[in-house]
């Protein structure tokens, strides 16, 4: 056999005593990639999740491809990345090492995951949150902004872990509902009742109002509901000069004034105390705040605040005392006080 012929069969030896290695590249299934925000050349995270047929080996790579004018922010690092294996957090850092994932920014539109020491098992769900939704070892503080036209866009996923797959994702030019709506302002302001008597007054005895011919007992003479809306709450005050004789106006029963005071009968005195119920948190005003003490220091020109409240409030209920008490030396007549309530809600 002549050299040639020597040379040729050895080659065919060899040639048939070589195996052929292939791979073959499986489809990766359950492909998915959600954003924060779908509108173009906005910030945006991602939330990306597929299966894997073949499973991650340990030091294979998984490459995330973003397409067109997609920007991954040159800063972003494992920092802002999140990797899960069928649910559980992987550790993650600039390089692989040991169960340690590697992440990198490798290029403006380029993710590049290297898997560490422990393989991903196949038919395992991969999860990657980049963005601030990457929360596992930091929260994330840099983002992905999208690409700067609209459309359909695919991100391709590869790498030497052997699957590839692409994620199509859709954006638009705002994606962002702005919805209104008007809330009116509101008060409701009622007194139970306008008219109120004290009777015949005596010097030797306290007399009260009500709705009658008076009582000889303290009793609620009647009532104030106030309610709002108003995000300040509201102010509910009283002016009007005190108990003044109609035959004489320089004949008066001198007002408690500004420092509240029991009844003193013998003594001339007017006044008002009030109690609440309802409502949130309204607050009655000096000197009209203590109970069984009376006040009043309004005048005919100068309103006073009553109660008020800080907040909006349903219906706060203020139940009001009047006490009238005279002296010996009082003028005889007619005495009557026309007391002027305004609730203002301060919107």
């Amino acid at each position: 056999m002549s050299a040639i012929g020597s040379a040729f069969l050895v080659l065919c030896v060899i040639a048939l005593n070589t195996p052929i290695y292939s791979v073959h590249a499986a489809s990766l299934t359950a492909l998915s990639d959600t954003l924060s925000s779908a509108k173009i050349n906005t910030l945006s995270n991602h939330d990306i999740v597929f299966t894997t047929p073949t499973g991650i080996a340990a030091g294979a790579t998984v490459i995330l491809t973003f397409p067109g004018s997609f920007s991954i922010a040159a800063a972003l690092d494992f920092t802002d990345i999140d990797v899960l294996d069928n649910a559980a957090n992987v550790t993650l850092a600039a390089a692989p090492s040991g169960a340690t994932w590697g992440a990198v920014r490798t290029s403006g539109t380029v993710i590049t995951l290297t898997n560490g020491s422990s393989a991903v098992t196949a038919g395992h769900t991969v999860r990657i949150k980049i963005g601030t939704n990457a929360t596992n070892q930091s929260t994330g503080v840099r983002q992905i902004t999208n690409d700067t036209t609209t459309g359909t866009k695919a991100i391709a996923v590869t790498g030497t872990f052997g699957d590839t797959g692409t994620i199509s994702v859709q954006l638009i030019t705002d994606d962002t509902v702005v919805v209104s709506g008007t809330v009116s302002q509101a008060i409701t302001f009622s007194i139970s009742s306008n008219t109120i008597s004290f009777g015949t007054l005596d010097a030797g005895n306290a007399r009260y109002a009500n709705t009658t011919t008076g009582s000889a007992s303290d009793v609620v003479a009647h009532t104030l509901a106030v309610s709002t809306n108003a995000a300040t709450g509201y102010t509910v005050t009283v002016q009007g000069a005190t108990l003044t004789s109609q035959q004489n106006s320089a004949n008066t029963i001198t007002a408690i004034g500004a420092s509240p005071a029991v009844s003193s009968a013998g003594s001339e005195q007017f006044g008002i105390y009030a109690t609440k119920s309802g409502g949130v948190n309204g607050t009655i005003g000096t000197p009209f705040a203590t109970g069984s003490s009376f006040g009043y220091n309004g005048t005919a020109s100068t309103a006073v605040t009553f109660a008020s409240g800080t907040t909006a409030t349903a219906a706060e209920t203020y139940s009001l005392h009047y006490l009238a008490n005279i002296a010996p030396t009082t003028e005889a007549g007619t005495y009557n006080a026309s007391l002027v309530y305004v609730a203002t809600a301060n919107f």
